[in-house]
């Protein structure tokens, strides 16, 4: 059996596998940083840690907007943050980001629709397969990594709120008043995508994060077999905790309160790490969140710890209109991690050096 040190230099000859999972813009953010380790066949590889193989594992319960319409009107699955992921690791970022997320705003049937969605819906008719359409897609716009639905199921939430209240619909949940304590699939263990469950099982570094604690997260987890391949997986794990709470998805939580929610929707714990910002937030942008009824998540590192998992805290935070993760900042870290992940995980984290 090959020694640690025997295995490092085999992954970082071959490169590293990394799935990233979630949906909404924090993993599209996440992915673009993720695209610039990427390296496909035939490039020279950099003389540093670099990415052979990047899935993205996307959630496909959205209900609302131009992704709801579609999907009520082709029965097709939600396609926004699949959309998002494609402009995300696509070759032409800037090009292709114009025209996927041009929204047409004349009257009648096309008025509020993503060119991208219906991009996307017109491939799906003609393939007859969402998934295949997505790979279809990927090909055409020349992405940097592989995007996955996490089911091809037409699934639908339902939260258990905190006043015991069951809400059906991620539009319907999202709008509600009350706070979310448990989350369920409509039908309940939909089948996940055989290609997603092998490209969990042969990852080095799986990530979950950031993102809507519930509805970008935690719903990928509701999908049968994927916590159960993911704690199966030998890859190094890592929770990437959101800046900032949600109204209605995190409100009052810490950041070991996310990974205790995210525990109790899978059947086995699943985190080695989490990247958790503990740099403050700016007196103006604690006032810009508040009239959101949001704050700044705190990163109570001993409670992480508690829970089994390796926390590393540093100043991910970048700020301009919003509260934003410094992307370069994070995908160092996973990369560093990737890359020790025989070694003993008590490395000095770059964010803190």
């Amino acid at each position: 059996m090959p020694s640690p040190a025997e295995q490092n230099r085999g992954r970082s000859a071959r490169g590293i596998r990394v799935v990233a999972i979630g949906g909404g813009t924090g993993l599209s953010t996440l992915l673009k940083g993720l695209k610039q380790y990427t390296v496909r066949a035939g490039e020279e590889p950099p003389a540093g840690p670099f990415i052979s193989d990047l899935t993205a594992l996307v959630t496909v319960s959205d209900d609302g907007g131009s992704s709801g319409r579609l999907r009520r009107e082709l029965g097709m699955l939600p396609p926004g943050d699949v959309r998002n992921c494609l402009v995300a690791l696509s070759e032409d970022e800037n090009l292709i980001s114009k025209l996927f997320q041009f929204r047409f705003s004349s009257s009648g049937d096309l008025e509020g629709h993503n060119f991208g969605n219906l991009f996307l819906a017109a491939l799906t008719a003609m393939t007859g397969d969402f998934a295949v359409a997505v790979k279809e897609a990927s090909e055409i716009l020349a992405t940097r990594g592989h995007i996955l639905p996490a089911t091809s199921a037409n699934v639908q939430l339902e939260a258990i709120m905190d006043d015991g209240s069951h809400v059906l619909g991620e539009t319907n949940i999202n709008a509600s008043q009350r706070r979310i304590i448990e989350l369920h699939m409509v039908p309940a263990n939909p089948e996940p995508l055989p290609q997603a469950l092998a490209a969990i099982a042969a990852a080095d570094v799986i990530t979950i994060g950031p993102g809507s604690l519930f509805t970008s997260l935690v719903t990928n987890l509701l999908v049968r077999g994927i916590p159960e391949t993911i704690a199966d997986s030998r890859a190094v794990k890592v929770f990437i905790c959101n800046l900032m709470t949600e109204a209605n998805e995190s409100l009052n939580m810490k950041a070991s309160d996310h990974i205790k929610a995210i525990n109790d929707h899978s059947p086995r714990k699943i985190f080695d790490y989490a990247l958790v910002n503990s740099a403050p937030v700016s007196a103006s942008m604690r006032e810009r969140y508040a009239g959101e009824h949001a704050e700044q998540v705190e990163a109570d590192i001993p409670a992480i710890e508690k829970l089994g998992v390796k926390c590393i805290a540093g100043n991910f935070i970048l700020e301009s209109h919003f509260a934003r993760h410094a992307t370069e900042l994070l995908c160092q870290e996973i990369m560093r991690l990737a890359n020790s992940k025989d070694r003993t995980p008590d490395l000095a984290p770059q964010a803190l050096r």
